[in-house]
């Protein structure tokens, strides 16, 4: 990636840490008093996001890779991956600082179509993985609680909407997304004009991507299916970082009720994805799934609290591993021919 391009990046994302922090909702003798009591638990959080991290870059490296090529070492893969997510937990909308940086920066490996296709296919995955996860702890609740009429009801609509989803990805697998993404850009007013004269201009490039999205699905299965198990895998071991925390409060906790706590509060917060890391969402939700669990509001708000100040160190470290081992490859022949189209 050229330098200026990345430096925008680092920039946007050092701006949105800034604004994080003076937004923060605690003074800072009140946040180091919370961090002392959480003592070694804290630290024992930070270092389960490393692991974590690392299965969501395996997940991704199968799908860049799945040609068998391996043309992207594990550790670039590693270093964009956390890179990415702090882009994306930093900026607006989600999703729209660290896939375009995820892309360039695989671009030089790959050229734009393949490192185009491999980062929608992922971002899908990603997503997949987080409605397969809520639809599954549907059925958990159902084994571990009473349902009454109100959360029945509850229940049935949050089945319909996973189920929703989870056909509309799968049609997106065997279809691909590209195209069709183009096709909705067109209906929205001020995207029109550029999504026509973009799929007029890309049409060859879009169809290529979307015919390797759609090939993944059909004749690469067991890579599918083991990059989906990686990334529901991460949402369970996810669940660690609740049941951590929630043990420096009480010890009245197990860890079924921090998978549920876990689920609703993904859910409840990806409602607000056009906040920079869901502000105040992911708090509201902790204190409501915990209050559901018959556990105090307060443990909630305490754990999205914790969660809150982890995900700004990883945003930092992200940010700084965007200025490390940023040797330029030199691209093959093909991919300079595909980079300048």
């Amino acid at each position: 990636m050229n330098n200026n391009y990345r430096n925008i990046f680092f920039l946007v994302g050092i701006i949105a840490i800034v604004i994080m922090f003076s937004t923060f909702d605690m003074k800072f003798d009140e946040l180091l008093s919370n961090l002392k009591r959480a003592g070694l638990w804290f630290p024992i959080v930070m270092l389960l996001w490393v692991f974590i991290y690392m299965i969501n870059a395996l997940s991704w490296y199968m799908i860049i890779n799945d040609d068998g090529t391996r043309k992207v070492p594990f550790l670039k893969v590693y270093k964009y991956t956390i890179t990415g997510f702090a882009l994306n937990y930093a900026t607006p909308v989600g999703l729209m600082g660290g896939e375009p940086y995820r892309i360039m920066e695989l671009t030089p490996y790959v050229g734009v179509s393949k490192a185009t296709s491999s980062v929608i296919l992922y971002v899908m995955m990603h997503i997949f993985a987080h409605f397969c996860f809520w639809f599954s702890s549907i059925f958990l609740f159902i084994i571990l609680y009473p349902v009454n009429i109100p959360t029945g009801i509850m229940l049935i609509f949050a089945t319909i909407f996973c189920l929703f989803f989870i056909y509309f990805f799968v049609k997106g697998y065997k279809n691909g997304m590209a195209v069709k993404a183009l096709c909705l850009c067109k209906r929205i007013p001020f995207l029109k004009n550029w999504a026509i004269r973009f799929a007029t201009e890309k049409k060859e490039t879009l169809e290529r991507i979307d015919s390797q999205i759609a090939d993944l699905h059909k004749q690469r299965k067991k890579t599918f299916y083991t990059s989906l198990c990686l990334e529901f895998t991460t949402r369970i071991i996810g669940s660690l970082e609740v049941f951590f925390i929630l043990k420096i409060l009480t010890p009245d906790v197990n860890f079924l009720n921090c998978i549920l706590i876990m689920a609703f509060t993904t859910l409840f917060s990806n409602l607000f994805f056009f906040l920079p890391m869901q502000l105040g969402a992911r708090e509201g939700g902790m204190a409501i799934a915990t209050g559901e669990l018959g556990l105090t509001g307060a443990f909630g708000i305490y754990t999205g609290l914790i969660t809150r100040v982890r995900e700004l160190m990883w945003i930092g470290i992200g940010m700084l591993l965007m200025k490390v081992g940023n040797k330029n490859k030199i691209l093959s022949n093909n991919n300079i021919n595909e980079t300048i189209q």
